[in-house]
């Protein structure tokens, strides 16, 4: 964060000065809501968690280095103290599950003041601001923005998913006078969401990738994620620019919405209108796609280092923001080749001593990314000389009314991909109707396996699995199969393949 008083923290947000001897003391380092990061010059968010009030850790973060607190009451060490705000009357977009009386609206929202207040500061001073939203692809897309804007100055980018009303603002703060490019991702769980983050750092450069069924459950149809994704190209202001994935007809749409001019992409070198686009699409062996990118009437080759068909829209993207920035085409092809996955387990792949291929996609899913998954699985499999393949998935959640349809399909496509062994992890409605799905579509004896938990399915991998075998284990992170893949690789030595030529 820029170097800021307390007087000057406490006027933005709206509070008032507690303990606090010298108003005149100066935040210099970073902000942050676990004690156990702060540093010196810092200043420490107070939120309420699911086990401990961060009001209670107050003290334990001034002995590390902080220099005060934004809270919502007294602590009983310097601290900028805001009024709570009701539940009641709180926004959706500030609304914290274990808020019982306010409190941590009340530091959400002083939070969201200061990150503005500090990005307005730098946007005036050159910094260039980049959102990115859609309903797959957001965090890796993300990494190769920040990946190619880096051979073109200092750039402060989320760490994993960091995108919602703390994660957003808390990566905003980290920007400084010496950045020159702000990369942020915006989710939502309601209308309204990117709305709030947008106005909290208005994006010069925008990007959507695509509108899918995550979160189907919240929003209701996906006409509703549509409009909310939307919410992002409505916020540049005119001088800026709106990438659009126009492979997806709805995100296509949006350029009706924006004020900004509008980038096109696409994998289609025939779309009508189109600015950036690739042709001559080939995956290696383990799913990492080659091909030809085009802009500006110029051509150049590119091999990514990350896996699966899926990422040549989320490269294009990439590559559109970097062009805008003022790279050249053969930037953002070196880039592009020496940009591994950087967010932890995502589509990151690592083959152990046993020549056994991990795949571990566990952070997150929904229906696109799954499928997407199974691809690059079963094109592993196919590719690699018929190596045996298996897919272990737990739930997709918040699908609401369609999880179980939702299931269904994942099942029966596992079956028409030719996946050797389906091991469905979970025991409810929507597992069920995934191991259904399955059976039904066509897999007998242990092709397909229920198991309860993923204990139980590290003990069948640990039983079964042989030489060669290519594992993707995949689910949304509350089903915690991120542990499984760990475990898996701790089995064998594993050898990461992440950004190998072969």
């Amino acid at each position: 964060m820029i170097p800021m008083t307390l007087s000057r923290i406490a006027e933005i947000v709206g509070g008032r000065l507690s303990d606090v001897d010298d108003p005149s003391r100066v935040v210099s380092g970073s902000v942050e809501f676990d004690s156990r990061k702060v540093t010196s010059g810092g200043l420490f968010l107070a939120l309420p968690g699911a086990r401990v009030d961060g009001h209670e850790h107050a003290a334990a973060a001034v002995q590390a280095g902080a220099v005060a607190v934004l809270a919502a009451r007294e602590v009983g060490v310097p601290a900028i103290v805001v009024p709570p705000i009701p539940p009641e009357t709180a926004s959706r977009a500030m609304a914290l599950e274990h808020d019982q009386d306010g409190s941590g609206a009340a530091v959400l929202a002083a939070l969201a003041k200061l990150a503005r207040a500090v990005v307005d500061e730098l946007t005036e001073s050159g910094l260039t601001v980049i959102g990115v939203t859609g309903s797959a692809g957001k965090t890796s897309t993300k990494d190769l923005m920040a990946a190619v804007l880096r051979p073109l100055g200092s750039v402060v980018a989320p760490p994993g998913s960091f995108n919602n009303e703390l994660g957003h603002p808390w990566t905003v703060l980290r920007a400084t006078e010496s950045t020159d490019f702000l990369v942020l991702e915006m989710s939502a769980r309601h209308r309204g969401n990117i709305a709030a983050l947008a106005a909290i750092a208005v994006p010069s450069i925008a990007v959507v990738l695509n509108v899918g069924t995550a979160h189907l459950g919240e929003f209701g149809s996906r006409e509703a994620i549509a409009a909310t994704k939307a919410e992002l190209p409505q916020a540049v202001p005119p001088g800026g620019a709106v990438i659009l994935n126009v492979d997806d007809a709805t995100v296509a749409a949006m350029a009706e919405l924006t004020r900004a001019r509008v980038v096109r992409v696409s994998r289609e070198p025939g779309a009508a209108d189109v600015d950036v686009w690739a042709d001559a699409v080939t995956l290696d062996a383990l799913a990492r796609p080659r091909f030809r990118l085009h802009a500006a009437g110029r051509q150049v080759d590119v091999a990514l280092a990350v896996h699966g068909d899926h990422q040549v829209s989320n490269a294009l993207c990439a590559a559109a923001v970097a062009l805008e920035c003022g790279a050249t085409i053969e930037q953002v092809a070196g880039a592009l080749a020496a940009a591994g996955p950087v967010s932890q387990h995502r589509m990151a792949v690592a083959t152990r001593d046993d020549g056994v291929t991990i795949v571990n996609d566990a952070y997150n899913a929904n229906p696109d990314s799954m499928r997407a998954g199974l691809k690059a699985l079963a094109w592993m499999a196919r590719d690699g000389g018929g190596r045996r393949s298996w897919a272990v998935l737990g739930e997709m959640a918040e699908l609401g009314d369609d999880a179980i349809s939702e299931h269904d399909d994942i099942g029966r496509l596992a079956v028409r991909l030719d996946v050797s062994r389906l091991v469905v992890v979970g025991t409810g409605r929507a597992m069920s109707a995934m191991h259904h799905g399955a059976v039904m579509e066509g897999s007998w004896g242990s092709e397909a396996t229920m198991v309860a938990d993923a204990d139980a399915a590290l003990a069948l991998l640990r039983a079964e699995l042989r030489p060669g075998d290519v594992v993707l284990v995949k689910a949304s992170n509350a089903a915690g199969l991120g542990s499984l893949a760990d475990a898996l690789l701790d089995l064998g030595a594993a050898e990461s393949t992440d950004g190998d030529d072969g």
